[in-house]
């Protein structure tokens, strides 16, 4: 069924469209947060944005926070958690609307939370979300192109991004932190913020340090910091974490062992564990970059991927650059459909494959695209499905909705390859 968004749009000129919309999506979060009682305002708040790595980033923080015996609540596209009730989260949006943030802030208030993390996204800030919530602090992790459609341009896309920087600005909380990756080429703007404390981190300046698809470590205040999650991509996001948590104050030894016992991060360069004598790994890696590094952290094994269609509707762009990285690193590549929307699956596979200088395998159907994958899987090898990590649908045309985890099929496959070779 489609959304009165979408009927409202094909009623009303682009332009008209826009401005209604635009002033829909502004007054909600001012509505939002008087009616909560401001909620943010009565609570830590730290924001984490970024193109890769968000998600990730925020559950280490939480570990972190955690682990100093903080009571915590997170809001990413992986789960909802206020304290100690946890759930996953299916809504298929970071920053969930109508009212949703403020009123998770202001149960995260009553259950006697002492710090919320937040994801914020291009598109949450887009339609003013971030809006009427007073940060503390913000970790800016990197920028890549994505989203250009939706947002015009990847300077549009970089603006939206920055508008979160704005919001810290805006916060009455005092002091503001910002912790930014100097790294990335943003990082100077985002560290000239006019907030009262800034920190910068950088992976090239924490050596020693080493990664593996095993995990990895790295140095941190003159102490060896263990990660157990794949690629140096891990290491970063456990830096910023570690950066955040050290500006509030946070021993180095609790982050050291928070870091060192945080094992699996769903759909995040995730281990399906089992008998089997290879290596399963779902990742979400929506992104050229992302799919690069979650492939060169196993550039020591013969690898078997499994690529979705990057979705339809958007960022098409992207699709042939993330066909042929697959194609220059993997042994194997079975292409399968992800998220068509209302694009024709076919056409858009066929697009993935434009660059690919051999053939690939395409079967349409998932569950049978990993079946087969795991089929051809030797003694040693990595099976990496990638596209659609924790995402818990395949979003089909005219708004359909098949319920999906790439885990969970993960997991009966390889029970029924099992029970075959029993």
């Amino acid at each position: 069924m489609y959304s009165v968004k979408k009927i409202v749009s094909s009623l009303l000129p682009t332009d008209l469209f826009q401005k209604v919309v635009g002033g829909y999506h502004w007054i909600l979060p001012h509505l939002g947060a008087p009616l909560y009682l401001y909620p943010s305002r009565k609570i830590r708040v730290v924001a984490v944005t970024g193109t890769k790595g968000k998600s990730s980033t925020a559950e280490m923080i939480n570990a972190i926070f955690e682990e100093a015996g903080e009571k915590t609540a997170v809001l990413n596209s992986i789960r909802i958690k206020v304290a100690g009730d946890s759930k996953p989260n299916t809504l298929r949006m970071s920053m969930p609307g109508r009212f949703f943030i403020q009123r998770f802030l202001s149960h995260a208030v009553r259950a006697g939370c002492t710090t919320v993390i937040l994801e914020m996204t291009s598109e949450g800030a887009r339609q003013y979300r971030h809006q009427c919530i007073d940060l503390d602090a913000l970790v800016f992790t990197n920028l890549a192109p994505e989203h250009i459609e939706s947002h015009g341009s990847y300077k549009a896309y970089a603006e939206a991004k920055f508008e979160i920087g704005r919001q810290l600005v805006r916060s009455s909380k005092c002091p503001r932190i910002i912790v930014a990756n100097r790294d990335d080429a943003e990082a100077p703007r985002y560290l000239s913020l006019p907030v009262e404390k800034h920190f910068a981190f950088s992976l090239s300046a924490a050596s020693p340090r080493e990664a593996s698809e095993e995990g990895g470590c790295f140095t941190f205040d003159g102490e060896k910091i263990t990660v157990h999650l794949p690629g140096e991509f891990s290491l970063r996001n456990a830096l910023a974490a570690a950066t955040l948590a050290r500006a509030f104050g946070v021993g180095t030894s609790a982050i050291a062992h928070a870091l060192d016992k945080l094992t699996v991060i769903p759909g995040r360069g995730e281990r399906i564990a089992g008998k089997q004598d290879f290596t399963v790994v779902v990742d979400y890696a929506h992104t050229p970059d992302s799919l690069r590094a979650l492939y060169d952290a196993y550039k020591n094994k013969r690898k078997i991927c499994v690529l979705g269609a990057t979705g339809g509707g958007r960022d098409a762009w992207k699709r042939p650059v993330m066909g042929k990285i697959a194609d220059e690193n993997c042994d194997e590549v079975i292409l399968t459909d992800e998220d068509p929307y209302d694009e024709d699956p076919y056409a858009i596979v066929k697009m993935v494959a434009k660059d690919m200088k051999r053939t690939p395998g395409v079967i349409m159907d998932r569950r049978e695209a990993i079946r087969g994958a795991l089929a051809r899987a030797k003694s040693g090898d990595a099976v990496l499905i990638t596209g659609k990590g924790t995402d818990p649908n395949i979003c089909g045309p005219r708004g359909t909705k098949t319920p999906w985890s790439d885990a969970d099929i993960v997991r009966e496959e390889l029970e029924k390859l099992k029970a075959k070779t029993v």
